[in-house]
């Protein structure tokens, strides 16, 4: 009886295997981006949040149906929010690294 069990326990290891194979390389591919990958994908979240915003205020402008004037100005503070954090963050890493490099050595 305590063979079936463990034959069972290992089917049931052999089945998950290639999903923690994916699961590893996802993560490797997170962790291979570093801090320069995530950074990128910030910069290309607030750039995106920009354009839709612009796109939708146009759409207002042009008077298309289903575009309300509230949404857009929500979505143009929330691009807005987002552009200013990022410049901040820039602010406070570029000052790290100017601490960082005035270090005595």
């Amino acid at each position: 009886m305590a063979i079936a069990s463990i034959e069972s326990v290992l089917q049931q290891m052999r089945a998950m295997a290639p999903m923690m194979e994916r699961a590893t390389t996802d993560s490797a591919a997170v962790a291979g981006g570093g801090f320069a990958g995530e950074l990128q994908k910030s910069l290309d979240r607030i750039s995106d949040a920009q354009q839709s915003a612009s796109a939708q205020a146009e759409a207002f402008e042009l008077g298309k149906p289903g575009v309300a004037l509230n949404d857009v100005m929500v979505d143009l503070q929330k691009a807005g929010i987002g552009f200013q954090t990022g410049l901040q963050v820039r602010n406070k890493v570029v000052q790290a690294y100017q601490e960082i490099m005035n270090m005595p050595a």
